[in-house]
């Protein structure tokens, strides 16, 4: 089936941009909280710099709660939460907020995995030189992780543009929904297959752009 671009053209342009800001400003603030809530996993464990048991369990516990949750189920079942905090449940707004809290749960193991595999070495002699934790924290294990960081980031990116066309099944716009509103329910494949190609560009520009970024981290 042929797509009319006169009149869905101005709603596929839209649905880009909605996408691409959910994306965006999910990496942004997801990927900040992302980072302390990783950093604070890590320097709490036992051993760690910032060593605090119940810290840690607390936590872990909450990131193992919620990281597994289906990104369907969990946009739903923070329906009450995000009214509260945004007003509505439906919309860009709306789901931008709901794949933020599920990103920085699941950024945050990411970042805990890669700080785990820094040489403790390192930080050892970083100590001996009488290098506080804040300091080891800025100053060596986000630098020493950072490029195993910009691939993980990646990695979310790319989930994130998958959660926001799940998003667009329970109204949070973006490609997702054109794809189901006028594909999907139309039976127009076209327009189905059109928001999959946007999807797929989208997914390997930022895979390309990550991979460039991470190997001029790596060589420094």
């Amino acid at each position: 089936m042929s797509i009319d671009w006169s009149t869905l053209g101005p709603v596929f342009l839209d649905a880009i941009g909605q996408t691409l800001w959910m994306a965006i400003a999910t990496l942004i603030i997801g990927g900040f909280l992302g980072l302390l809530l990783g950093v604070l996993l890590y320097t709490t464990r036992p051993g760690g710099i910032l060593a605090n048991r119940f810290v840690f369990t607390a936590l872990n516990l909450a990131v193992n709660i919620i990281r597994p949750i289906p990104f369907i189920i969990f946009i739903t079942a923070i329906g009450p939460l995000t009214i509260a905090v945004v007003g509505t449940q439906l919309g860009t707004g709306a789901a931008t907020f709901a794949l933020v809290v599920a990103a920085t749960f699941g950024i945050s193991r990411i970042v805990e995995q890669n700080l785990v595999t820094i040489d403790p070495g390192v930080i050892e002699a970083a100590r001996a030189m009488g290098a506080g934790p804040w300091r080891i924290i800025g100053t060596l294990l986000v630098p020493e992780a950072l490029g195993p960081l910009i691939l993980g980031y990646t990695f979310v990116f790319v989930a994130v543009v998958d959660m926001t066309a799940v998003a667009g099944a329970v109204g949070g716009g973006g490609l997702g929904d054109f794809a189901i509103t006028y594909g999907y329910h139309r039976f127009n494949w076209a327009v189905t297959w059109l928001a999959v190609i946007t999807i797929i560009v989208l997914v390997q520009a930022a895979q390309f752009l990550g991979n460039r970024l991470a190997r001029k981290a790596l060589r420094h």
